[in-house]
């Protein structure tokens, strides 16, 4: 029943983006960010988000739906980025295995520059911001009532097979959904579905706490650091972080605390001091590769010839490294100057968003946005989430944003809106004639 059911969305969906290619956008969306699919028994050893994708660009090319590609400084570092990527492939170490994942990421990548090309709207920036919303706040909500019911004593963990399979994954998933949430929240006009978000965001810091990873709990401090430092009433504020806080905590059980007391005993961790073994050896790799090992470096061979201790072979678990020793200081240049810029654009909407009403909206978008990123920032320096679409599609947010805001969208949706409702006046007066 699961698979008919999921089928049938899928199906509609894939007929609808021949149609519009924006609706495409949002069904791949979620079928990419929440894999719903991994939750039936035969979908999900069947391509349905590849049905969606070649649905979605045989619409781009077919249809008349409205399509803007503007060059910007993030969708440039990303090509360059990209193609980077494709240069150091064939110097990989593990060329197979590399090449797999080289798929996957660049379908991910593909995908994001085709949503700057059909999406424009605020309704489609809206849109995916819900689906985002929903899509990891689904599992937040899940393992918050989990975390809460069990006392935190066991973990959430994500859905088996994916980017966040892991409880550290997933964690950093959910804290960066928070303020997405938030940004809905403050725009969204129905007073149930602001108690409903605020409820989801709650229940999403407890299911945070309850995976009991330590790098989501340093994305927490450092999106409550921003939010904190952003707010115009910074006692009560404080006040707030602080009561809420304490609520959840308490309900942590003892390992718990001490799993996350390990956080500055960390010589005495050997999953710490494993990851640090690993930097040191994505660090000598580069050094000697220009190019890196390709997406596959943590093999025993390249542990005994670039790592300090050859013998603790242990994954990155930090976005740094991880591009640092896949595709070298190059590569590590072009993914930080990505998220700086994100970060810049991120701000000129919060700042240039309050010039007028019809963009205060973005004004949150962007401030939101950048506590997002702060939590990635921090939270993803502990863990493996360099290629994961949520950070790509806050980029998508924060470009279409800026796109809509520059172009001063308002007026022409404006004028849409009045020639759309002209003509229903019309039709309805030509009906009641006949």
């Amino acid at each position: 029943m699961r698979d008919y059911l999921l089928g049938s969305i899928i199906f509609v969906l894939s007929a609808y983006a021949l149609l519009h290619p924006w609706v495409g956008i949002l069904g791949w969306t979620w079928l990419s960010i929440m894999n719903p699919h991994a939750y039936s028994w035969q979908l999900s050893s069947m391509p349905v988000a590849a049905s969606i994708a070649g649905a979605t660009l045989l619409g781009v090319l077919l249809t008349r739906d409205r399509r803007q590609f503007f060059v910007t400084r993030e969708t440039t570092v990303l090509m360059l980025f990209m193609l980077w990527m494709c240069i150091t492939l064939p110097f990989s170490f593990y060329f197979d295995q590399s090449f797999e994942m080289w798929k996957r990421v660049m379908k991910i990548d593909l995908m994001v520059l085709v949503a700057m090309v059909v999406l424009h709207s605020k309704k489609h920036i809206t849109w995916l911001a819900w689906i985002l919303a929903a899509s990891i706040g689904f599992f937040g909500i899940k393992g918050g009532l989990f975390t809460l019911a069990t006392g935190g004593t066991y973990r959430v963990w994500g859905p088996s097979g994916t980017y966040i399979g892991g409880n550290n994954e997933v964690a950093l998933a959910i804290v960066m959904i928070i303020p997405l949430m938030r940004f809905l929240q403050l725009t969204t006009e129905s007073v149930w579905a602001k108690r409903g978000l605020m409820l989801g965001m709650l229940l999403c810091a407890a299911a945070a706490l309850g995976s009991q990873s330590r790098g989501a709990l340093l994305a927490i401090v450092a999106m409550a650091g921003v939010l904190w430092w952003r707010s115009h009433k910074k006692a009560s504020g404080f006040v707030f972080l602080l009561v809420v806080g304490a609520v959840l905590l308490s309900f942590m059980p003892d390992s718990w605390w001490s799993r996350m007391g390990t956080i500055t005993e960390y010589e005495a961790d050997t999953s710490a001091t494993g990851r640090i073994n690993a930097w040191w050896m994505a660090w000598n790799l580069a050094k000697a590769n220009l190019f890196g090992g390709g997406f596959m470096v943590y093999m025993p061979d390249l542990f005994a010839r670039y790592a300090p201790n050859p013998t603790a072979v242990h994954a990155a678990h930090s976005i740094y490294f991880m591009v640092l020793g896949e595709h070298g200081f190059i590569g590590l240049f072009l993914f930080l100057l990505l998220w700086v810029f994100v970060w810049r654009s991120a701000g000129r909407l919060r700042i240039q968003g309050q010039q007028f009403p019809q963009t205060q909206w973005l004004s949150h978008l962007g401030a939101m946005c950048q506590v997002s990123l702060a939590g990635y920032a921090v939270g993803g320096a502990f863990l493996s989430l360099s290629y994961y679409d949520l950070p790509y599609n806050m980029l998508v947010l924060v470009v279409l944003g800026c796109r809509w805001m520059d172009g001063k969208e308002w007026v022409r949706e404006a004028q849409e809106a009045q020639v759309k409702q002209e003509a229903e006046v019309t039709k309805s007066a030509k009906a009641g004639i006949a």
